[in-house]
């Protein structure tokens, strides 16, 4: 099953909406056959990519592994499931049922007599985080990225933050916009360092229009301004959450937020960050009045702190990045 998760990462960033699959298939005797993996979004399933490489039927009484449930509808291509039926595999081994309603492959391989188990499951839910959301919520998978002292200050009180980090970690966070469809970010933050952001999708939260359309935001990619003019406001602000259902309509599935600690303590509060990627710099700023990375809540226990679970910590440049998923 870990071979199938490394063969479906190969998919990444070329699948979605689809979720990212890896299959392994083993003859009647345990030995691998054939490999496959969902390569682009409308090309071959990777059960119909590994069975397809055999000519020999030597899948036949066989075992399939596979990290998602097989589909059984058809859609970009046919059921994967009639492909194993027709194969005569014995045994179907899944990491995780598909959140998908259209889907029930599991059903109808029981149906015809064909064994199925289920190993790895959390990890495999992890693996396709993305497309889970995506597909249950109908909402963009949303990541937010900070680089702050070890203080967690972002800037100083006068606005000062040029540069925390250091070069290599900037050169990362360019590397990471590349992951996403869409950087969301707010009218404070163009207001004040100015950014490019050069990407082929962005965001700007901007209540009142403020930021003139001679900034160097607008000068590359397509730009999707929220204003009061075409999003509603909740307690006075503009609904995040209702942008990013918009944005999901125009077919944004993952969104690279990097702001300010006003917007990210406001989304964190409202429960709309899915993980953060934080960049540590070896500095101290001392400094109670500095900038942080969040600021939304009023908060008098240390039980009420938002949980993280750290999955990924690598030292970048002198910085540290450490990327976390949120917990329930």
């Amino acid at each position: 099953m870990r071979e199938c998760f490394r063969l479906a990462k190969k998919g990444f960033g070329k699948v979605l909406p689809n979720p990212m699959v890896g299959c392994v298939v083993l003859d009647r005797n345990g030995k691998v056959v054939s490999k496959g993996y969902h390569k682009k979004y409308g090309e071959n399933h990777a059960e119909r990519d590994a069975l397809l490489k055999l000519k020999n039927n030597e899948a036949e009484g066989g075992t399939l592994y596979v990290n998602l449930e097989p589909c059984s509808h058809y859609g970009k291509t046919p059921p994967c499931v009639d492909l194993i039926l027709e194969r005569k595999l014995k045994r179907v081994v899944i990491g995780m049922k598909d959140v998908n309603p259209k889907v029930d492959g599991i059903s109808k391989l029981l149906e015809a007599g064909i064994e199925v188990c289920t190993v790895l499951e959390d990890e495999a839910r992890f693996l396709n985080r993305v497309f889970i959301k995506n597909m249950t919520r109908q909402t963009p998978y949303v990541v937010l990225k900070t680089a702050s002292t070890m203080d967690g200050k972002i800037a100083a009180n006068t606005g000062s933050s040029k540069w925390i980090t250091s070069e290599e970690a900037r050169a990362e966070v360019y590397r990471m916009r590349r992951e996403f469809d869409c950087i969301l970010t707010s009218s404070n933050t163009v207001l004040a360092d100015n950014p490019r952001m050069e990407h082929q999708f962005k965001c700007i939260l901007d209540k009142d229009l403020r930021v003139q359309r001679d900034a160097e935001i607008f000068k590359q990619g397509k730009i999707y301004v929220a204003s009061r003019e075409n999003t509603p406001l909740k307690s006075g602000h503009l609904d995040v959450e209702y942008v990013l259902r918009e944005l999901y309509k125009q077919g944004i599935y993952t969104v690279f937020v990097e702001c300010g600690g006003t917007l990210a303590g406001a989304m964190l509060r409202e429960g709309l960050i899915d993980e953060v990627y934080q960049f540590i710099a070896p500095k101290i700023l001392n400094d109670n009045s500095g900038l942080s990375c969040f600021n939304g809540s009023n908060v008098s226990e240390i039980s009420e702190a938002q949980r993280l679970k750290f999955y990924d910590i690598k030292k970048i440049g002198s910085d540290l990045l450490i990327k976390c998923i949120l917990t329930t």
